[in-house]
């Protein structure tokens, strides 16, 4: 049975993961792929919990294997000014990942685009995206972190990663810089372009001031959690940093267009939801 979204304490990524996915209907599903592309959030070089462990990367390709036969790729583009993508998939280890696995690593900074056109989008009313984006099945692998701008950096706001700097680094300090215009905005009409087919959110951390700087959570949240609704997963891990997924506008926006953010009656959330929430 397949549910918008699941929650699990965290153990291990090795050993949550599996079992979270399962709670999802995940397996079917990604059964059916013939490409699964992996999203980290890889924003910079800084370690987690700013950017997603390479270990929680690895788990989910695992469990991609296990089910499916897909081709798999982990595929990212940069924030950082400084860096490439190539330069912080290294940092980070996905590069020893990408080895061992025998899976491709793609840089969306510089991947092949076509231009999606949508006149009910006001701040991108036209978008250049990566072509492998709009021909995989994406999983948006983000980290529960609280944001400057976009109050809370999830699975959504995760996708901004796609964007190539070519078109959306306007004179400022990071490589996506036209999503600091009308953040809010800016996120939502992205996710009405591509949407996350399958959201996932490494909360066994947290970052509840900033999302790149600042204390992490303490306590760990020591949370997975997953779902085929990105709004949905979304409202939850704004409410597990204790904000209303109400006070953040993309995902109000999302609601009722995108996915729903909380769930309708006779379509519950996992089994182990209400005990770890």
């Amino acid at each position: 049975m397949q549910r918008p979204r699941s929650i699990k304490k965290f153990l291990s990524y090795e050993e949550t993961i599996p079992g979270l996915l399962q709670a999802i209907g995940a397996s079917e599903v990604l059964s059916r792929q013939s490409c699964i592309l992996i999203k980290p959030n890889l924003v910079n070089g800084s370690p987690p919990p700013v950017t997603l462990p390479v270990a929680a990367c690895e788990a989910l390709v695992i469990a991609c294997r296990r089910w499916s036969q897909a081709r798999i790729v982990i595929a990212e583009g940069t924030g950082e000014r400084y860096m490439t993508t190539g330069e912080v998939f290294r940092i980070h280890g996905y590069d020893r990942l990408a080895e061992a696995h025998g899976i491709e690593l793609v840089d969306l900074n510089e991947a092949e685009l076509v231009e999606l056109r949508n006149p009910r989008c006001k701040v991108f009313p036209a978008f250049m995206m990566p072509r492998l984006v709009m021909e995989s099945f994406v999983i948006s692998a983000a980290v529960l972190k609280a944001h400057s701008l976009a109050v809370v950096t999830l699975g959504m706001k995760n996708m901004v990663g796609v964007a190539p700097p070519a078109y959306y680094q306007c004179g400022g300090h990071w490589k996506k810089s036209a999503f600091h215009h009308q953040a809010q905005t800016s996120i939502f009409e992205l996710n009405c372009y591509r949407k996350p087919d399958l959201a996932f959110i490494d909360a066994s951390i947290g970052q509840a001031e900033h999302h790149l700087s600042g204390q992490a959570c303490d306590p760990p949240v020591n949370r997975l959690l997953a779902g085929f609704d990105p709004v949905a997963v979304d409202a939850v891990g704004a409410r597990l940093l204790g904000i209303p997924w109400q006070r953040v506008g993309h995902i109000k926006m999302a609601d009722g267009v995108l996915g729903r953010a909380e769930p309708v009656a006779g379509e519950p959330d996992g089994p182990d939801f209400e005990k770890v929430v």
